[in-house]
């Protein structure tokens, strides 16, 4: 009665409601009461009002992927080719790391209802990812959510071991919780370590040396214990340098700038072309290798995504790499290709190593070429980099400010 007691005046010492105030003060009440009973019948003669998301439901011949870090440079390429095929994707994501730019894209793209939907969540959350799969009706996950700087992993090691092992914990969690039977999990070349025998196979001794590696081999053990006693049917893919963008020119990389330090070679070259730094930091020149630089083998991003909408179809139990170049490319083959892609003579600095780092590492990507019948397609260095730099030139700011 706050609002009453300031009409109260006096009047032969005694107080009195003005009626006039106080009849305003009753219509008001009466007005909000009626329009939120017009809001109320207006929704329930919606025709969605009350209706189930078609999220949260099955539809026969609708695969309902979610795809964990789905904002991310990889995870929103997935998603687009997950989309193009006419599955449903459900992308879930803190942007830490991704761009929210990223998933505006996608979802103008594919406007219709039931196609697309985006959460903004943390998977060390465990209730609110339990809440996700309560809610939704997942076919299988493809998880992609993770750190992934090497350098990083070696100066924070304990995030690594939160984000990567623990976060893999909780979603395998509550697909088993809510019956999901189907993971592919995105693991890293890493989990090598630097093996005495090249190419690397699908049988090399996993012996990571760096915190990124430990995490992820930790992430696949994890994953395979607890598929002895599952009916879970599971592929760990591990990646090689992952190169490129959307042919189409609708996504491409775009580092965080505060991670351009650790961020991969590629978005490091392009951002030195573009002016926005001074050049290029090439660390380590005495491996033992023929020029003194790392070798590393790469593969193109819409050959790593095509990979992943084969095995929406092909589930089954398997390890299996993807790389593109059976005996690699060095970091100086790298930056002179970036050259002739970009056109721009990019200066480079030579410095230490960097922690954690090995001298060669690359694939013999035979087993998924037998086992699905799939090969890279984008096997040139200069024309996966011509492609992204494309999409870099348009977009100088990349997706534009994260919100």
């Amino acid at each position: 009665m706050q609002n009453i007691s300031r009409t109260r005046r006096s009047m032969g010492g005694m107080d009195y409601v003005d009626p006039k105030k106080k009849s305003n003060f009753v219509g008001k009440i009466v007005l909000a009461a009626a329009l939120t009973a017009l809001c109320i019948l207006m929704l329930k003669q919606s025709s969605t009002f009350g209706s189930p998301s078609p999220f949260s439901q099955r539809d026969t011949g609708v695969t309902h992927v979610l795809v964990t870090g789905g904002a991310g440079y990889i995870g929103s390429h997935a998603a687009l080719r997950l989309l193009k095929d006419s599955h449903r994707v459900t992308i879930v994501d803190n942007l830490s790391r991704g761009n929210i730019g990223a998933v505006r894209v996608l979802e103008t793209l594919f406007p219709q209802p039931g196609r697309l939907q985006f959460i903004y969540a943390d998977l060390g959350d465990a209730k609110a990812v339990n809440k996700i799969f309560s809610e939704n009706a997942f076919d299988a996950v493809i998880h992609f959510a993770a750190v992934a700087y090497v350098g990083e992993s070696t100066l924070d090691p304990l995030k690594y071991y939160h984000n990567i092992t623990s976060n893999t914990l909780v979603v395998l969690e509550a697909m088993a919780a809510h019956g999901v039977q189907t993971l592919i999990y995105s693991s890293t070349c890493a989990t090598y370590g630097e093996p005495k025998k090249m190419p690397i196979t699908e049988e090399t001794p996993q012996l990571p040396i760096n915190p990124y590696g430990k995490a992820k081999k930790m992430s696949e053990d994890i994953i395979l214990d607890f598929h002895k006693n599952s009916d879970m049917a599971i592929m760990i893919l591990r990646y090689f340098n992952v190169i490129g963008s959307d042919p189409e020119g609708r996504l491409g990389e775009a580092p965080r700038p505060e991670l351009r330090e650790h961020g991969r070679i590629s978005g490091a070259c392009f951002d030195a072309a573009r002016g926005i730094t001074p050049g290029l930091k090439v660390r380590g020149t005495d491996y033992k290798t023929a020029d003194g630089t790392c070798i590393r083998d790469y593969i193109d991003v819409t050959d790593l995504v095509d990979a992943h909408d084969l095995m929406a179809i092909t589930w089954n139990f398997s390890f299996l790499l993807f790389g593109s170049l059976l005996s690699g490319r060095s970091v100086n083959e790298f930056v002179e290709a970036c050259k002739k892609a970009t056109g721009v003579n990019i200066k480079v600095d030579f410095l230490p190593r960097r922690p954690g780092d090995y001298a060669e590492v690359f694939s013999d990507p035979t087993k998924i070429r037998d086992e699905l019948n799939w090969t890279a397609r984008y096997t040139n260095l200069q024309e996966s980099l011509e492609i992204a730099w494309r999409w870099q030139k348009s977009h100088r700011d990349g997706y534009g400010s994260p919100s």
